[in-house]
Parts: C-alpha cells; structure tokens; sequence
C-alpha cells in the first residue's frame, strides 16, 4: 500500500477515524466535531493527528458528514425559493392536512424550508397532455423578482413532472440564465409520483446542497490530490461532484450498518439487526443478506422520498432523562443531551439511562475517561448519581438500584418495540438474527434487548464505538435510479426494456464519477392494484416475480388476496464498483488476561461481584460465562448472567444466550410496570393499524388513513386504542360489547378463531361507512374470551342513494346504505365470504363495489389477528392473569390523570347552533374535591328528521377526546378516562337517536360541533371550523371521498393553525399527482384561504380553497356544516368566516351549493370548496 486511507464520520457531537496506514494496520481517533479554538475542522485535524510526520501520502478519504442534517435541524440551509404550478402555492404547508398530536390544542406545524414560493402559469395531465402552455415571459419575471430578492437557490416542482419533465427542464434553463447558481428540480431529484414528497425532496436538496458543497470544498481542498468520496443515505459512496444534499441525510447512520453488515459478513453471520445507542436516540436497522431501503422518511418535519437505508429512530438513549410523574415511572423521551448531559457528567444535568448505569455498577467511575468538570479531567461524578437516585427513591418508594433498574427496562422496552417494528412485523423472525451492537451505549443493554426479543446471539465488533467510520471504509461506490411504471404485472408482462435503460442510467452516473461498474442490481416495487404498499423484490421474469411477491405478502400479513390485480408500481437499479474489503487485523493470541477489578454490580434486583476485563488484552478463543463487563475506550459491554462471550479470531465479541438470566428479574414495582405495559399494550394497537394500514384496498383506509385499531380487556373496556382517528376514540367498546350481549343470547355462542363485524348504529355502531370487525381472543383453552380486539375502518362505499354512501339528503338509514348487526366474518378460521359478497349485495341500495369492501374487511381481519397474536405472546411471556391485571391498572392510571385534570377546571354551560336549525347545549359541572364531571346535554334539539342524528356512542367518544386533551401528557386513551364522567345525553334527543333515523352525519360533522361545544363551554379553546367539508363523487365506475381541512380555533397563548384536521378528524388528503392519475379530476387550485380565521389577541387558523374540475360526468355531493354559522370566537375573539360550495359550471355560471347538497356535473363543471377558518381568542 502507497499511502494512507482514512475512513471518518464527521457526527453532529463527536468526529470518529479509523486509519488505514502504509504498513496495513489501522488507526483510531475521536475528536469533537466543532472545537474551534483548536482546529478549524474535525476531520483534516484528525487526519494530521494521526499521520504524524509519516511522509507516506494521503491516498484517500472516504467520509460520512452530518453537515446537512444539521443545516436541516437547525434550518441553516440556503434561502431557497420555489417554483410550483399555479393553484399549489401552498401545496407543502397544507400537506397532508393531518396533524401529528390529534390531542395537542395548540397544533404545531414545521416551519417550510423555502424562503419563498412563486406559481409558474403551465400545466400538464397526468397522461402528458398540455393544458396550460409554458409562460416564459411569466417565469423569467418571477424568477428575476426572487434573484433580485438575494436568492440564489431554487427548487422547482411542477404537477406531474416526474414523468413529463419538459417544463421543468425550461424553467430550470431560465433560472440558469438569470444567475441561480443551484437548481434543483423535481425530476431530477426523484422521477417517481406524488408532487408532495417530491416537491419537498426537491426544496430539501436546493436548500442544503450549497452548504455541503462549501464543506466538501473545504475539505478536498485540505487534501490536495487524495480521492475523496462522501457516504450517501443510500449506503454507496459518491464522487464530491456528486454528493447532493438530498442523499446528505443520513450519510453516518448510513455507515454504521454498511459497517455491521461487513463485520457479520466476516464473523459468519448474514442476518444481523443493528442496535446503534447513543446518548440521545437509537436507530435501529435490519440486514438480510442485503440493505432495506426506505422509500420516505421523515427528517425534522420534512417527507423527504430519497433512497434512504431504512433506518427507524427512537427516542431512547444514554442520555434520556428518567422521572416520576406520580404514578409512572418514566425513561425519555426527553433527553439531557450533550449540555448538560448527565449528571454524572459534573454539568448540573438531571437523572438519565447512563446514570442508572453508573448507580448499578455497570459504569465505573474509576475505569471509565476522565473528561469531565471545567479542566476535562475529572472522573464521572456517582456522589451526583447518588444524591439524584435517592431523591427518585423517595418519590416512587424504590430502592435505588430497583429505580435504575426499572428505568432500564423502560428503556429497553422502547428499543425492542422499535426493533420489532422492523422485524416481526415485516415478517421477520428474530430468533434467526444476531443483535449487532455498536455506538456508545449499546453494550449496555444489548443482552437485555435480545432477551427482551427472544433473540440468542450478540455480535460486538472490535469497532463498535467507530463502526460508522469502519463503514466508510468498506462500501462500495455507487449510484442509484428509481423510476415510476405503474404496470400491471401478469404472466406475460416484460418490463426488460425499461429495466436495461435504468440499469444504464445507474451505470452512467457511476462512470460519470470515474468509477468502472462491476454490479447492477435492480429491484421491483411490487403492489396489489389500486394498493399503496409495495413490497421490494429482486427483479425476475414475471411467474416468479408474481410468486415471490405471494410469499412476501403471506410472511409479512399472514395472507395473499386470491386473483387480484398487481403491478409493477417502481424499479431501482443500483450500480456499484465493488472493491476487495481491506484486511483487518487478527485478535491478539496469548494467554488470558486477568480482570482489570472485581465489582459489586447490580443485575436483576440482586448483587454480584462481577468481573471487568479491558478488551484490547482479551486474546482470540477466550471465553467467559456472564456475569462480566468488557471496557474498551469507545464503549462498555455486559455479559449479563446467562450470557457466554467468546472472542473470535478477528476479536469480535460473540456472546451467546445460555440460560435465563436474571436481568429481566424482580421489577415488578407498579410505577415501572404501568410504564412497560402502557407501552405494550399501546404498541399492540399500533401494529394492528400498520397491518390494516399496509394491506387494505380502499383509498380512505390507505392513504387518508379513517381508520383505527383497539384491543379490549375481557369486559370489552377500551385498553388502548392508537391514536389513528379520533371520532373512532372510545366508540369501538360499544362495537364490542354488542357483539358480546348479542352472542351471550346466541346458542351458537363465541367461538375460538371467529371474528364479527358490524356497523349498525343502533347497535354498537357509528355510522354505516364505518364498518368495525371484532375479534375475541382465547389464551390457554378457556372458554371464554380472555381478551377482544377491534378495527374499524371507513369503507369507501357501503352502498346507499349516493356513491361513496355519504348522501347529503338521507332520511332513513336505509338510505345511507347496507345494515350489518353482528355478523358472523370469520367462522372458526373459514371466511364468510360468499355470506359476505351476498350482504353487501342485498337490500334496495347496495355496494356499488363489494368486492372492495371484502379486500378492505380481509386487511381488517388480518389486523386483528395481528392483535390477538401478540396478545398471546404477551400472555406466554408475562402470564395471562399478570397481562389481565396491568389492563386493569392503566385504566386506573388513566382515570387518576383525568381526576387531576378536572380540579383545575371551571364548569360551564354553551349553546351552539347548527346551519339546518338545531342545537348542541351541554353544561359541564366539576367537582373540584372528587375530580369528577358532569356533562349534561340536556336542552340539545330533539331527533331531527335531516342525518345529522348522532348515536350515542359519537357523543361518548367526542367527550372522551375533550377530556383525553385536557391532561396535557402522553396518557394512553381507555376507558379510564370516562370514570369520573357522568354523560347526561336525554334519550329521543339528536345525540341519542332512535331506529330508522338518518345517522350518516352525525358521526362526521355533528361530534365536531360537540367538541366545540365543549370547549366553549369550559372557556378554554375557540370554535375550530367546526366541520369536515365531506366531499365526495363518483359514477359507476369511480367512487370517491375525502374530508378537507380548515382553521383551527385559538387559544390563550396560541394562535389557530392554518389547513389542518381538527378534533374529530385526522384523515389524510389523496396526493393531487394520484388522484388525477386514478379519477377523472384535475386539482386546479389547493391553497390556504387567507383572511378566514377570526382576529383576536390570537387569530384562528385559516380555512382552505380546493378546486376540483371534472373530466367526466359526475354525481358530486357535499356533506359539511359552518355555511351559515360561522365557527364562534372566544372571550372577545371575532368569529371564523364560514364555508362555501361553489358549483363553476363549464359555461362559467356559478351556483351556490347548501351546507349539505348535491349536484349532477358534466365534463367540465367544477367544484370550488371554501372551508371555514377558526374563532379568535380574546380582543384584538
């Protein structure tokens, strides 16, 4: 070798080396990444340390840098300007339209990345064609205007750009010729569908590709004639010319699991799941023979649609904090960061994970670097530890070392949840996978994370603590292209053509960063038809690609849907030019070294006296039985009891799971057991809506995401149900406790492998879209159900007098489409299909598509087996009656946290008027010592003969959601939060209806106004808009339905957001890109309506304006509230303006439409919906 190769992670904290010297053996070093009155640069000062006054050359530098993320984090990027069709000027800020804490009353939404938008006038179909030509003269003025601003970035996204990228192209020329010095443009970046994610890659990569250059320029030049590559999100190499800030990412993460991946490789060892836990978060990683990508992620609020390694992130580190909330124990997900950090770190900081390792003994101050206090020379402070575990001590009436290790095992259950999101629930068994353990923490807790998992063998590579930097050093270069086909896949289909020309494109852009291409490999999207869940596989002719993707689909749900349509939604082609791993140096030989010390340490609620070894001495075949602690300088690792590690002849750390262990043991103290088994339990609901989420057929349950998932204690209460759609909260327990009267009468009675489902609203319903299926579960044989678990979800259309069963006008609920009360879905394991198929084709107005409804009623099925199975695990692990007795317990919690929230409240009592006439009245009446309420409605209209009845179950649930976001936490949602809630509701009333009442806006528009009424009764929140401006069309051969967002109310202390769901609704918004691909539409115009928000000291949000043209001739019908009366301000605060539907006939006429209507529209006509904005809170 010629020279020196150095392989560098530049982290946001710490800059790690590993050098590769003339003479073969390598180099390590850790520097801080910002020190700048010592070094004006982490890594060329790394390099200088290491190298010395060697004359050998700097051969090459293969690094990974956080310089974009950071810009990303703390918005530092370049001023950007956008470029977008005219009508989406706010097409990102709006987004998706759903919030990320449906509970939260102040709604937070990331600050955009541009600094400023511009609508270019142009405008392409989805099939290509051009309905509005290019305006050039428009775009180079409104190009000049943002250069002449001082803008020099820009990013340009226009409607279906992806696959017709000529006016993109031109704009991009024009900016060019202005002077913009970075153009990014949507086609470029990413030629795949959706104009959201894109048009955010696209900003992302104009915005922080200047500041990575001005890096990248600033290292080559410290390096002269070196080679110089950049480790890009995608796991490959690239050429500085080549390295963009959208592949910036995730360029260290993206290291370390090339690096695990290459250090199982060399151990033997394929199947690996990466644990890298640092002091702030964990990510968490799978490696099956070869990388999973992701196709979006979420970045500091950003989507982002890169190929990305799929790495999940969770808040769980060394530094999270731990506390006591007076009942729960709790571990993160606030961290203490690296100022203060830790209190042992001798900065003031508070009690965190790394502390609790420091009181146990696994962290010894003594043998651990001396790099604390003001001279950076001090030990880690356990008098500080001490003092912090005695006062948690005192709180929770713990002992020390039970808190510590209680917060542990928090923290562990966090780190396995997220490990089995990647996993078993992608069908993985993780029985088959080594743990490969690698950042500062994870040596930890790596044998507590595989026994949490079920998981046998560890891998800790010598590098462990630099197995990011080791990474650069072993990864191929590459380049890869992803293109957009949306094909059908049957036997006969050949997609040869388009694969060659991205395979070649791949291999170009390789040979373009002087790399010579030695490996292509191309990858299929495979999806069911009218799905949006691909699954990756490699390619292959069509039989076996239609085969594989069966086999995929049945591991990973459990189930293949018989004789559906699939396509070809995408394919990758990845080129790389492979290069021989360089050696790495052997484990030393010799004999066995003895322990540095003999420690008392705390495992499993008991003391031991526990061996530590320095790694560096360990010699090749040594071997030792838990419990030890192995020390090196980047990381601390336990053998805990059970365990055996033996070091193998390239000095990994094998350690394998011989016992049971005791480090799982005694701490079974409530406030760290009601932490771990909220979590499970709530972790359970969530997977079941991944799995309904990832294979459901409908629009309405895949994209805008109505749906939600639940599991029930043997009493049919509410456990948990995650936090999907909020006017579901609490309903679904009426769903199951029907079915179970209903069969307790029944001789057949409740069977083992059955499942029910349901909407009938006066039966445990809510309304007839909403179809729920429930599923009983039985551990051990008993006989009857120990457990229940339910999913609801919106069907796209269950018949009725308007497709997409939403009519405007109803009058009876048979109007509203196909009654189901307690049928029978699932019969000991058989599907009731053709029973099935026949209902939903029955009565004088049914399913317009019931074969939809039965792909959609399967991924429910497949959900609550999900469910059920992972309440069995949880039983075979914990014991039935334990699992029985925690459901209990956070019901409790659940009631004591809503008690608390009550005493700080005032009663009160408003009266709130709907646009057809009628009124919600409600009076709240606390008691302050009991912490108790009584939400009384008398005094609400009577029954009315319109559909805005709501079932009794919707007022429940919108009660329920009032109190749930009054406690201000994370508190799981169950029926504790109804205890101490006394609900008045007058039978005959509107909000307690009676057969054959119309019913189908109660559900969506008649709970937003209760909600309202609630807050305004309790003085806090003024009125949101009040509505779901339910929209829907369709013929006879498309039906569709979407709720849009509008201006949330103000607060004390908050303004209103704009273009948001609010309370009752989170769905989500279609991609204007795969709507108009899908139906006969084009999205003219989706902006926030500026002005409709109510003034006050705090404005409410504003609403939205969505303009909808039709391609064919369509029934459309509108369902909505807040036309006449507008959304009310609070305490001085003026009133939101209200909606309206706009009928823009193609001729031009307009006609106004009512709160809920209809109109009959021929190619041509359009929809203009002007959603209302929120009420203000307090005098302006």
């Amino acid at each position: 070798m010629s020279g020196w190769e150095y392989w560098i992670d530049r982290g946001g904290t710490f800059t790690d080396i590993v050098a590769l010297g003339p003479d073969g053996r390598l180099h390590t070093t850790k520097l801080l990444s910002e020190d700048r009155g010592r070094y004006a640069d982490a890594a060329l000062e790394g390099i200088r340390r290491i190298r010395g006054d060697d004359p050998a050359p700097v051969r090459a530098v293969r690094m990974g840098t956080t310089v974009a993320t950071n810009a990303l984090l703390e918005r530092k990027g370049a001023p950007t300007v956008l470029a977008i069709t005219r009508g989406h000027r706010d097409a990102l800020a709006i987004g998706h339209q759903a919030r990320a804490d449906i509970f939260a009353l102040k709604i937070e939404k990331p600050a955009p990345l541009q600094a400023l938008t511009i609508e270019i006038a142009e405008r392409m179909t989805a099939e290509g064609a051009v309905l509005r030509p290019l305006d050039e003269v428009q775009a180079r003025t409104a190009l000049q205007a943002a250069f002449d601003a001082g803008l020099r970035s820009i990013a340009i996204c226009f409607l279906h750009g992806w696959r017709w990228p000529d006016h993109e192209a031109r704009v991009a020329a024009l900016a060019r010729a202005v002077g913009f010095t970075q153009i990014s443009t949507s086609a470029d970046v990413g030629a795949v569908i959706r104009l959201v994610p894109r048009a955010h890659t696209a900003i992302a990569d104009a915005y922080l590709s200047p500041p990575l250059r001005h890096y990248v320029d600033q290292v080559a030049a410290g390096l002269g004639d070196a080679q110089l590559l950049f480790m890009q999100s995608s796991g490959a190499l690239a050429a500085p010319t080549h390295f963009r800030g959208k592949d910036a990412i995730l360029s260290g993460p993206a290291g370390g699991i090339v690096g695990m991946a290459a250090a199982g490789r060399a151990a033997g060892i394929t199947r690996l799941i990466g644990f890298d836990m640092g002091g702030t978060s964990t990510d968490v990683s799978l490696y099956d023979g070869a990388f999973e990508r992701a196709e979006q992620v979420v970045v500091a609020g950003v989507p982002l649609r890169v190929p990305m390694l799929k790495i999940d992130t969770v808040a769980a580190g060394g530094g999270s904090i731990v506390q006591y909330d007076g009942a729960r124990l709790r571990a993160g997900p606030a961290s203490a960061g690296a100022d203060p950090g830790p209190a042992a770190y001798r900065r003031g900081g508070p009690i965190t994970i790394t502390d609790c390792n420091v009181a146990l003994g696994i962290l010894q101050p003594d043998l651990f670097p001396a790099i604390f206090g003001p001279d950076g020379d001090a030990p880690l402070d356990a008098d500080a530890v001490a003092a912090g575990m005695a006062a948690l001590a005192d709180a929770t009436g713990l002992a020390p070392h039970a808190v510590a290790e209680g917060a542990i095992a928090i923290a562990v259950e966090t780190m396995a949840q997220a490990i089995k999101r990647i996993s078993i629930t992608r069908g993985h068994d993780v029985a088959d996978y080594a743990l490969a353990s690698f950042g500062g923490a994870g040596g930890q807790h790596a044998c507590r994370v595989a026994e949490a998992l079920g998981m046998r063998r560890i891998i800790v590579h010598p590098l462990a603590g630099l197995l990011s930097a080791l990474g650069m050093g072993l990864a191929d270069i590459g380049a890869l292209r992803e293109q957009t086909l949306g094909l059908p896949l049957r036997p006969d289909s050949d997609v040869g053509m388009e694969a060659a020309a991205l395979a070649a494109a791949a291999e170009a852009a390789l040979r373009a960063q002087g790399a010579v291409p030695t490996a292509t490999r191309l990858i299929a999207r495979v999806r069911y038809a009218g799905s949006d869940t691909p699954i990756e596989l490699p390619l292959a002719p069509a039989p076996q690609l239609i085969a594989d993707f069966a086999a995929a689909q049945r591991r990973r749900f459990g189930f293949v849907v018989e004789d559906a349509a699939l396509v070809i939604d995408s394919l990758v082609a990845e080129a790389v030019a492979q290069r021989p791993a360089p050696p790495l140096p052997p484990a030393p030989t010799g004999p066995a070294p003895p322990p540095l010390a003999v420690r008392d340490v705390w495992l499993g609620g008991q003391q031991h006296a526990v061996p530590l070894f320095a790694r560096a001495g360990l010699p090749a075949g040594w071997h030792h039985q838990g419990p030890a602690i192995i020390i090196d300088g980047s990381g601390t690792t336990l053998v805990a009891p059970g365990w055996d590690v033996t070091v193998d002849a390239i000095g990994n750390l094998l350690l394998d799971h011989g016992g049971a262990g005791v480090v799982a043991g005694p701490v079974a103290a409530d406030p760290v057991q009601l932490e771990i088994f909220a979590n499970r339990f709530m972790a359970i609901a969530e997977q079941m809506g991944v799995a309904l989420q990832t294979t459901a057929w409908s629009v309405n349950i895949k994209e805008r995401l109505d749906f939600s998932c639940a599991i029930f204690d043997a009493g049919g209460h509410l456990v948990a149900n995650a936090p999907h759609m909020p006017v579901h909260l609490g309903s679904m327990g009426d769903s199951v406790r029907a079915v179970m009267q209903a069969r307790a009468r029944d001789a057949r009675g409740i069977r083992d492998g059955d499942a029910y489902v349901l909407n009938n609203p006066y039966d445990g319903g809510t309304h007839l879209p909403d179809v729920t299926v429930v599923m009983p579960v039985f551990v051990d044989g008993t006989a009857t159900p120990d457990f229940w678990v339910a999913a609801r979800g919106h069907q796209a259309d269950i018949g009725g007098i308007t497709p997409g069963s939403m009519p405007p006008d109803s009058r009876s609920i048979a109007e509203e489409g196909v009654l189901i009360t307690n049928g029978l879905l699932i019969d000991q394991g058989r599907f009731c299909e053709a029973e099935m198929l026949a209902l939903l084709g029955s009565g004088p107005w049914p399913a317009r598509d019931p074969a939809r409804c039965l792909g959609d009623l399967k991924a429910q099925a497949a959900a609550c087996a999900r469910g059920a199975a992972d309440l069995k695990a949880l039983c075979a692990a914990s014991g039935t009656a334990t699992v029985q007795g925690w459901m209990a317990r956070v019901q409790d919690h659940a009631e004591q946290a809503v008690r608390s929230a009550i005493r700080g409240l005032q009663g009160g009592q408003f009266a709130y008027a709907m646009d057809n006439g009628a009124q919600i009245s409600v009076r709240v009446v606390i008691d302050a010592d009991a912490g108790s309420a009584v939400v009384d409605f008398t005094g609400t209209s009577a029954q009315l003969p319109d559909n805005f009845n709501a079932p009794f179950p919707v007022a429940r649930a919108a009660v329920l959601y009032v109190f749930r976001c009054l406690t201000g936490s994370d508190l799981p949602m169950n029926d504790g939060v109804l205890r101490p809630i006394k609900l008045l509701v007058p039978q005959g009333c509107m909000l307690r209806p009676e057969a054959p009442a119309a019913v189908v806006a109660g559900n969506v528009e008649t709970s937003q106004v209760i909600t309202d009424a609630l807050f305004g009764a309790l003085g806090l929140m003024a009125a949101a808009q009040g509505t779901m401006n339910n929209f829907t069309f369709g013929n006879a051969a498309h039906q569709y339905y979407e709720t849009i967002a509008g201006g949330a109310g103000a607060g004390e202390g908050f303004a209103g957001a704009d273009a948001v769901q609010t309370h009752m609704t989170n769905s989500r918004l279609t991609d204007p890109e795969v709507l108009e691909s899908r139906f006969p539409v084009l999205v003219e115009e989706f902006a926030i309506r500026t002005g409709s928000g109510g003034v006050g000291r705090w404005p409410g949000g504003n609403g939205v304006v969505r303009h909808i043209v039709f391609r064919e001739a369509m029934t459309a019908s509108i369902l909505s509230g807040r036309r006449i009366v507008p959304p009310f301000g609070l305490t001085g605060g003026g009133a939101g303006q209200p909606g309206e539907t706009i009928v823009r006939r193609a001729d031009g006429r307009e006609q106004r439409l009512a709160s809920t209507d209809r109109a009959e529209l021929a190619a041509g006509d359009a929809i203009i919906i002007r959603t209302p904005g929120g009420g203000g809170f307090g005098p302006a």
